[in-house]
């Protein structure tokens, strides 16, 4: 279930955001501040013979001042399964493998993330930005819902209006601890390219391809494609609705997520 990431939520506020025209706001010097909850729900069998099914409910706050941001992650987890399945890296080796399927449930892995926008030369110019990943091992790996170590991401994302549309990638390195529970874990780079397009004033609609180097030795890459769509109830209030499909063994069959977002 390597695609809901906070590297993929930031993509998909940041084609929302672009849509909306408010890019440029977001250089001014005043504080920003949001706060969200979302609901996931993925369900596939990762090459193994029992499906794993996954429940995550992720809360976030971030503020943005300048052109600085910073979010933090705190997610509820529930995995049932034979253990061998984690949430944003998919299907793995364990080093003691899982013979009965089991229900665990915990607090997920905490995840920090700096961001910085650079200044666009002009309103049709691209936007882009450098983030900066970091996932706390707050998970419990003897409950098989983390992996039990810290690891860094960094990317480059990129956004540009294009007639009526926003076209916008990612191109990134995710950087792994490595864990006696699953080895062969390893780094890999990930890349993703999507477009977005607003159908009413309140209302807008986009898909992104996303691709991921193997986790581990011992698992395939990953292919995605994700169709979203974004609402805006309110000046303050918006919701983010997602499903996926995935192309190989680690990824998830299908998935559905929503996330309610508040900001002021």
């Amino acid at each position: 279930m390597p695609f809901f990431s906070s590297t993929v939520t930031a993509l998909i506020l940041l084609a929302i955001v672009a849509i909306s025209g408010s890019l440029q706001a977001q250089s001014a010097r005043s504080l920003q501040q949001s706060l969200s909850i979302g609901a996931y729900y993925a369900v596939g069998d990762y090459g193994e013979p029992e499906n794993t099914e996954i429940d995550y409910f992720p809360v976030s706050y971030a503020a943005n001042i300048g052109q600085w941001g910073f979010q933090l992650l705190v997610p509820r987890l529930a995995v049932t399964g034979l253990g061998n399945v984690l949430v944003n890296i998919g299907g793995l080796t364990r080093a003691v493998a899982g013979t009965k399927r089991v229900t665990e449930r915990g607090t997920g892995d905490v995840v920090a993330t700096l961001t910085y926008r650079f200044e666009p030369e002009s309103t049709e110019s691209a936007f882009f930005d450098v983030r900066m990943d970091v996932k706390f091992p707050t998970a419990n790996a003897s409950k098989n819902l983390g992996t039990g170590e810290t690891d860094f991401s960094i990317q480059l994302d990129m956004s540009k209006n294009v007639a009526n549309n926003v076209v916008f990638a990612t191109i990134g390195h995710n950087f792994r601890g490595k864990s006696e529970l699953y080895p062969g874990l390893e780094d890999g780079t990930f890349l993703q390219l999507g477009m977005a397009r607003p159908v009413r004033a309140s209302w807008s609609v986009g898909v992104f391809y996303d691709y991921r180097q193997a986790a581990s030795d011992f698992s395939d890459e990953s292919h995605e494609l994700v169709p979203y769509f974004t609402w805006q109830l309110s000046e303050r209030w918006s919701f983010t609705g997602l499903t996926s499909v995935g192309f190989t063994n680690a990824s998830a069959d299908h998935s559905v997520m929503g996330q309610l977002n508040y900001q002021w």
